[in-house]
């Protein structure tokens, strides 16, 4: 069974930084593709950028040129480089995978950032 444990969220002033970390354990095999999702309060769960094994990148309109996503190089790490941060990015910050047709999901990080 596949487990993300992500790291990273905080609270951070309105143009400030963070960077999210996803560490995926229990499987032996590169996962297709990591990536991020996010829910802000009364709001639904959204895709904020993903990854594939190729280096492929797909990014929301909302965070093209603020968000940077990448994979590490140890095996089966992610990360999410978020520079430029308002407050309307302010969310759980879900990691998710996909393996062959199964997804995985972590518990989810919350980035606050502050006017």
């Amino acid at each position: 069974q596949v487990q993300l444990a992500e790291s990273g969220g905080g609270l951070v002033q309105a143009g400030g930084s963070l960077r999210l970390s996803c560490a995926a354990s229990g499987t032996m095999f590169s996962l297709n593709v990591m990536g991020w999702y996010r829910q802000a309060p009364g709001k639904q769960r959204e895709l904020v950028a993903d990854i594939t094994t190729g280096g492929k990148t797909n990014y929301a309109d909302s965070v093209k040129g603020r968000f940077t996503i990448s994979r590490g190089n140890a095996k089966n790490t992610g990360y999410l480089q978020m520079n430029s941060l308002k407050p309307e990015d302010t969310a759980v910050y879900y990691c998710y995978a996909g393996l062959g047709r199964a997804e995985y999901w972590g518990k989810g990080t919350l980035v606050t950032v502050s006017s």
